[in-house]
């Protein structure tokens, strides 16, 4: 017998006589090498990847993406690398006295003026701003938060260098923790002086301070120039939209553009606003008390009983959807005008927009431009809605809306900086005068024309220094729908034309 047959067989005896155990444990450790190598290997091939990208970008572009490289090679074609990011500015460095938390009450419009007040009252106070909490209770009732609608990354880097942001306080001063900071709302329309020397001791005491109301809480004038900058610098760069509704909003335009100029009508006829201005001209009387119970209900939009024709004579109701037929027709306007409806649910719906579709069959809105799917996710949140006719009417040839309610002031002072674009801005008081004197048969058509031509000469967003009148800040122009101080020089802000109506869309 082969002495080797017999050691091997010999060997095969040892090994079976060994126990069950011994045998695991050394698959065990056979697996274990396995899994370590494996680790090991992949782990240095994670950093040659790293090692390479930061030597250069382009290292290992082949052999990560073959398909790609191959596809470049046989059509010549060549990749465009995306430009990097601008740096951000370099953080501003300063003790903070506190921290602001602030909870925005309004629209979306009312909201992004206050965010913008509190930027500056934060750098103005040297405070640390908490992202701001959006208005969840009001009539709109739109559960959505900041980084819903804005973008908050890019907001609170893009301020860096002026204010310090925070997404949330720090645990220290939860509520969980038992901590109640200062609300308080701050007194209306108010100057530099007030906050350094009433609200500013209040941080000694309480590290923390809630303005639970936001809403027109920083004046108009009489604030520093590097203020007013800051309050445009946020507006007009920091607040930017989140990139699904950027995306959406811009497909909204080209969509639009494609088929020639075309004018934004904010159409502010909407439940809300005719039960809050108490409007009902043009209204049914069981239309009317449905607006009246709706005031009554909100305990903040209570009054006295309205008389509508009242204020509506005093220019402070929006105009009907038949009232702005007019007013286009007689700006002349006409029947090829493609209009984009910036508005909400139109209240009394579609009949109430059939004489101004009788006359503008080009009209328009995002629902009509959009597939469903696209704007489902939008539904009940009203301030995203509001977001894409932000955007729209913004880019739009011309704007014209029918109320100076918020969005119709910021968008124009967003046109204004994008260098004074064509908006009317139309004098409700006088028009609503020569609608009822051209119907009463009073007027011609081409005298009620020509003197709702001439009475809007110098209502077309021209650049202009705001009026001011110190003891009525609520009735002096609006520091967003005109901050002069971030484009405006002395000597080119009066007098200055825009392009005739007739050149904005042909």
């Amino acid at each position: 017998m082969d002495v080797r047959s017999e050691n091997s067989s010999i060997q095969v005896v040892r090994w079976a006589k060994l126990p069950g155990k011994v045998i695991q444990r050394t698959r065990l450790q056979v697996w274990f090498i396995r899994v370590c190598s494996s680790i090991l290997i992949w782990t240095c091939l994670v950093q040659l990847v790293t090692v390479g990208e930061l030597w250069s970008p382009k290292f290992l572009t082949g052999f990560l993406n073959p398909i790609n490289v191959s596809n470049r090679l046989s059509t010549g074609a060549t990749t465009t690398v995306p430009p990097p990011p601008p740096p951000l500015p370099p953080p501003r460095n300063y003790i903070s006295n506190g921290f602001l938390k602030v909870s925005c009450n309004g629209g979306l419009n009312q909201m992004r003026a206050a965010i913008c007040d509190m930027v500056a009252v934060a750098r103005l106070l040297n405070l640390t701003l908490v992202v701001p909490e959006l208005d969840k209770t009001s009539f709109w009732a739109d559960p959505s938060d900041f980084e819903d609608i804005f973008n908050v990354g890019h907001f609170i880097d893009s301020l860096r260098d002026e204010v310090r942001i925070v997404k949330r306080l720090p645990k220290r001063f939860s509520r969980k923790y038992g901590y109640r900071p200062l609300e308080m709302p701050p007194v209306s329309w108010s100057s530099e002086k007030y906050y350094l020397d009433q609200i500013l001791p209040l941080f000694n005491k309480h590290k923390v301070i809630h303005f639970n109301r936001t809403d027109t809480r920083l004046a108009n004038n009489g604030i520093p120039s590097h203020l007013q900058k800051l309050r445009c610098r946020a507006n007009f760069q920091a607040l930017k939209f989140t990139p699904y509704i950027e995306a959406l909003g811009n497909k909204l335009v080209h969509l639009l553009q494609e088929k020639g100029p075309f004018m934004a009508l904010h159409l502010r006829y909407e439940m809300d606003m005719l039960a809050f201005s108490g409007c009902t001209h043009g209204c049914t009387i069981e239309e009317a008390e449905e607006l009246k119970r709706l005031r009554y209900a909100f305990p903040w939009w209570r009054e006295k009983d309205i008389v509508s024709e009242e204020r509506r004579s005093q220019g402070l109701c929006p105009l009907t959807p038949e009232e702005a037929t007019l007013i286009l027709q007689a700006l002349g306007f006409d029947q090829n005008t493609q209009i984009y409806i910036a508005s909400g649910e139109i209240y009394g719906s579609e009949k109430r927009l059939a004489a101004l579709r009788a006359t503008f069959p080009r009209i328009v809105k995002k629902e009509t431009l959009l597939d469903p799917e696209e704007l489902r996710q939008f539904q009940n949140h009203s301030s995203q809605m509001a977001a894409l006719d932000f955007m729209v009417s913004v880019a739009s040839n011309i704007f014209v809306p029918s109320y100076d309610g918020n969005m119709a002031k910021l968008v124009e002072g967003h046109r204004r900086y994008l260098g004074f674009k064509n908006t009317v801005q139309l004098n409700r008081r006088k028009l609503v005068e020569l609608i009822d004197l051209h119907q009463n048969g009073t007027l011609s058509w081409d005298e009620f024309s020509n003197a709702v031509k001439s009475s809007h000469d110098d209502r077309m967003g021209q650049p202009k220094h705001r009026t001011i009148i110190t003891a009525k800040p609520k009735e002096e122009d609006y520091f967003y729908a005109n901050p002069e101080e971030c484009f405006c020089e002395m000597a080119n802000c009066s007098n200055s034309q825009v392009s005739p109506l007739s050149k904005s869309i042909p």
